[in-house]
């Protein structure tokens, strides 16, 4: 029997019939009607697939959109009933399976059952995801219940899973009406640190807390200004670590910050938090990999010789998006316009870079004459590289601003796949400090270069914080932030008594 022949068969076999019925009751989130195929194959005697049981009791634990109480509960009860007729038929559970059941007794508000299936599934030598821990977690936050949702975060930690925004909001909710001040401040900076600019969910979370009269009755008064200034020089700047400073009513508030970084609601300074050059180095080594295992390799590392040898520059212009920006067709004249005026502020007067796809460089108009002369000037002064074909321009253009630590030109988000592989560590960080953006006016392209502050949880060494929101893009509309002052008394605060 060929191939297609054995395919075919499969899929027309009774087990194959099921396991696409059951894939179309997934995508229309029918759960009535899978429950009623799964008892039909029962009754036939049709073996389920540990990938039909999944389907299975994934649309039972997500039954709660549906609205009608009556499906919900036959959802619910049904559920564990399934994931019990899994093991009785000797199916292995993968983490899919586990993380459904724990969704199912969140679901019956059960998060206890929840969090010993994360447990179970641990102990099976299935290592639990971020999605595993939501059920108990946000379970036990639902309950107040403080001491049970930090343990599920304790075995979060120990099972290497980061926790994202969604789960670090609901902890920092929990702290403060718990009242665990110590775990508010622990939670602030896990935001400072993993999540940098706020929703505006956890934004009204944060303001809750400095509005209340835990927050105004903590706090060091006559704190040692230089273990907060190690803590500072420690941290890397723009955080100390050494817990609330000052006593009393915070002063609340939305601001934005003016060029500088200077805020428009209490007049404090942001600072710029340094890249260590060593996370740098390893970036650039992480992007090769990366970019070697998705271009083909010999072009990549091709690529890296021409760098070397024409290198360094003082930016990279992403000249397909450059060339768009504003128009319906790819505009040299609009490429050619950004690239002189970064000559310009270059302190060597040097040309920026140029990346483009090699398609761009031979066909469409760039066989204008014009076109064609620049390109060749291009060429000639070693500004231009154009990628081969089929190749992905954003991990050279990419490349070739970390590797080089000069500024990118684009403006481009950097938010699709490619990106997201890059992690959101040291990325987003490098990415602020590094990214030109711009605007195309009558008067010629408007460069909006990298702010001089760090747009992050910031809390400063008189003990004010400042949180950036997602509200506004600092392009087209300022950013948004949140600012938390205490009234200084300069008789008590000894940075006054220096």
């Amino acid at each position: 029997m060929s191939n297609k022949a054995r395919k075919k068969a499969r899929r027309e076999s009774p087990e194959g019939v099921l396991r696409f019925k059951l894939d179309m009751c997934s995508k229309r989130g029918d759960v009535v009607e899978a429950l009623r195929l799964y008892d039909e194959a029962r009754s036939l005697g049709v073996p389920l697939s540990q990938h039909n049981y999944n389907v299975l009791l994934y649309l039972c634990s997500c039954s709660g959109s549906n609205g009608d109480e009556n499906v919900v509960n036959l959802a619910l009860k049904r559920g564990f009933e399934i994931f019990k007729q899994m093991g009785v038929d000797g199916i292995e559970p993968n983490e899919a399976t586990f993380t459904s059941a724990a969704r199912l007794a969140c679901a019956m508000e059960d998060p206890e059952m929840a969090f010993n299936l994360v447990k179970q599934m641990k102990s099976c030598g299935i290592p639990p995801k971020l999605r595993s821990y939501g059920p108990p977690l946000f379970g036990f936050c639902k309950k107040g219940d403080a001491n049970r949702a930090y343990e599920v975060d304790a075995h979060m930690v120990e099972s290497g899973v980061v926790a994202e925004e969604p789960e670090l909001c609901a902890l920092l909710g929990l702290s403060v009406e718990s009242r665990w001040v110590d775990q508010v401040y622990e939670m602030m900076h896990r935001l400072r640190a993993s999540v940098r600019q706020v929703s505006e969910s956890t934004a009204e979370v944060v303001e809750r807390w400095f509005n209340s009269e835990d927050a105004a009755g903590v706090g060091e008064e006559n704190w040692d200004v230089g273990k907060v200034r190690e803590g500072v020089v420690k941290g890397g700047g723009g955080w100390h670590g050494q817990g609330w400073l000052g006593k009393g009513k915070w002063k609340v508030g939305r601001t934005e910050m003016d060029e500088a970084g200077v805020c428009q609601s209490c007049g404090e300074k942001l600072v710029g938090i340094d890249i260590d050059p060593r996370e740098t180095e390893n970036f650039a080594s992480s992007l090769t990999k990366l970019a070697c295992q998705r271009e083909v390799k010999a072009d990549f590392v091709q690529f890296q010789e021409w760098l070397q040898w024409h290198g360094p520059f003082d930016a990279v212009v992403d000249g397909a998006n450059v060339s768009l920006i504003n128009q319906k067709s790819f505009s040299f004249f609009e490429l050619n316009s950004v690239v002189n005026c970064l000559r310009q502020i270059s302190p060597s007067k040097q040309l920026p870079l140029v990346i483009l796809h090699r398609s761009r460089v031979t066909g469409g108009p760039a066989q204008n004459p014009n076109n064609e002369k620049l390109i060749q000037s291009w060429k000639k002064s070693g500004a231009l590289y154009a990628t081969p074909a089929g190749s992905n321009d954003d991990w050279y253009w990419l490349y070739a601003a970390v590797n080089g630590n000069c500024l990118l030109v684009t403006n481009d988000e950097m938010r699709d796949h490619l990106f997201q592989l890059l992690g959101t560590s040291f990325f987003p960080r490098w990415k602020e400090k590094h990214q030109v953006r711009l605007t195309m006016t009558r008067r010629g392209p408007v460069l909006h270069m990298p702010p001089p502050y760090s747009i992050v949880i910031q809390e400063s060494e008189q003990g004010s914080w400042h949180v950036p929101t997602v509200i506004g893009d600092d392009l087209e509309t300022p950013r948004q932030w949140l600012c938390a002052t205490r009234t200084r008394k300069n008789h008590r605060h000894p940075q006054h008594l220096e």
